[in-house]
């Protein structure tokens, strides 16, 4: 189906120079996608993917412990392609009290990361709507300190910004002037939430990305944000309860790909192939998560299997496991208070865990020593140890 620019072009001076910004027409396309013809057999296997993952978290033991580690391996892969080199030994270790080896900022912004994506589920499992006022919210608390706090938190940008190139005037691409931002979001709030146009949620989900993307409302996380987005729409159409779909690593393998296809969607509106390559992440995303989320579960029970076959250290080590397995990294007084156990009887226990190559002390102290549940983290790390391509 032939298309052109979806949007128009507007002169704009910034930085001492006049660029061409790129303002993008409402949502939904013109002509309409006609999804299921367009789209058909990738539509249908990526949603089905979708409803197995949502399944999974039913037959897991301890499904609010996968999510756990599952939304922090996300904050890690999405900051690190914003340029952090958090790892997530490295958001584990600032949790439990550590000293990551890396700038301070870097696993800050990671786990503010979290403590955003957690704001936005929890309003959202209160009733709130996602809305412009809720995006804001969330990139409140993704720069509520640190670095990002000279990047306007919590607001919509009030100046030019513009993506690759080292000045406005060589630059990829230059979002809208900023006295459009509003308007566009205001109509990009109106698509997300409209019941009349008969596209399907992933469908829709995938449009609202890039069009979140063209905007750039902020002067900066519109990535972060932008890939949150996805998420929070998938949980707000119930096709997720759980907040386990991530492009993140996706995004990251494609990198190239994903970045094409957006300009070539602003400049030919050819949104079908956008589409079908956002389809097939969320087909890969949503298949890999539900054979982490077997493993993980596995690893558990196999750790569990092992411990309760240590005679009257037994149960001591259960308890201990018990405790890393709902917060993968802590120090001895950390698992003390959790279980309840004397601080020797802890200590005893991780030495234990320790030979059987379930935990690794991290520190390489005498004294404040932490100790992560390596092989449960080994599980969720794949993807992460790479730097962002």
């Amino acid at each position: 189906m032939r298309r052109e620019s979806t949007g128009t072009y507007e002169s704009a001076a910034t930085g001492g120079e006049t660029v061409r910004a790129f303002i993008p027409r409402p949502l939904p396309p013109t002509p309409r996608i006609r999804s299921r013809e367009s789209l058909g057999l990738l539509l249908e296997e990526a949603a089905t993917a979708v409803g197995r993952l949502d399944a999974v978290t039913e037959l897991l033991p301890d499904a609010a412990i996968f999510v756990y580690g599952y939304v922090r391996k996300e904050a890690v892969l999405s900051s690190q392609i914003e340029g952090t080199r958090s790892s997530l030994a490295d958001l584990m270790l600032h949790a439990a009290g550590g000293m990551p080896g890396i700038p301070a900022t870097d696993v800050l912004e990671t786990s503010n990361a979290v403590a955003a994506l957690n704001h936005g589920v929890e309003r959202l499992r209160g009733g709130f709507p996602i809305s412009n006022r809720l995006l804001r919210e969330m990139h409140a608390r993704l720069f509520a300190d640190g670095r990002g706090k000279a990047m306007t938190p919590g607001e919509f940008r009030r100046s030019q910004n513009w993506i690759g190139g080292s000045r406005p005037g060589n630059a990829a691409f230059v979002p809208p002037p900023p006295n459009h931002v509003q308007q566009c979001m205001g109509d990009l709030e109106r698509f997300i939430h409209a019941t009349d146009d008969e596209l399907p949620v992933l469908v829709r989900a995938g449009l609202a990305h890039v069009q979140f993307e063209t905007i750039h409302p902020f002067l900066d996380g519109n990535g972060r944000v932008g890939r949150l987005l996805i998420t929070l729409m998938l949980c707000d159409a119930g096709l997720l309860r759980e907040p386990l779909l991530y492009l993140s690593l996706y995004f990251k393998r494609n990198r190239s790909t994903y970045y094409r296809l957006l300009a070539d969607t602003r400049r030919t509106g050819d949104w079908e192939a956008w589409l079908r390559f956002f389809l097939e992440g969320v087909r890969e995303v949503a298949e890999e998560a539900v054979a982490t989320a077997r493993f993980v579960s596995e690893t558990i029970r196999d750790d569990r299997s092992r411990l309760g076959r240590l005679g009257r250290r037994a149960g001591s080590a259960l308890r201990v496991h018990q405790s890393l397995v709902e917060r993968p990294a802590g120090d001895i007084a950390h698992f003390a208070s959790r279980t309840g156990l004397s601080a020797p009887t802890v200590a005893a226990v991780l030495r234990i865990l320790e030979d059987l190559d379930i935990v690794r002390e991290v520190t390489g102290r005498q004294r404040g020593r932490i100790y992560t549940y390596e092989r449960y983290l080994a599980v969720l790390r794949e993807g992460t140890e790479d730097p962002p391509g």
